[in-house]
């Protein structure tokens, strides 16, 4: 199985397809080899990409000085550096596809 993340030396690098403009944000789940996001604010002047940083800050438990978009600024297709070396933060990560029981 194809993974959304990847181990680094610093962290892990996300790749994610996000939607913005949705009526609030969340984890829809996967497609194909990305985490598929919706985000609650709209495109503009970089506010889509703000509240996703915001949102994985909170859903990951990382400070949000951790998390850089590295890829896709200006597209749904992103790629997220999270700088952060945690021992649990692998299990955080899987955990955000694993539908709450």
């Amino acid at each position: 199985m194809s993974s959304f993340f990847q181990a680094t030396c610093q962290g892990y690098v996300l790749k994610l397809l996000v939607s913005p403009g949705a009526s609030r944000s969340e984890v829809v789940g996967l497609h194909g080899d990305r985490l598929k996001v919706r985000l609650a604010a709209r495109p503009q002047k970089g506010a889509a990409n703000q509240e996703l940083l915001a949102f994985l800050s909170e859903l990951l438990k990382v400070s949000k000085n951790s998390l850089k978009i590295t890829g896709g600024a200006q597209s749904r297709a992103k790629v997220v550096a999270v700088l952060d070396l945690s021992a649990d933060l692998r299990h955080r990560l899987q955990n955000l596809v694993i539908p709450a029981a």
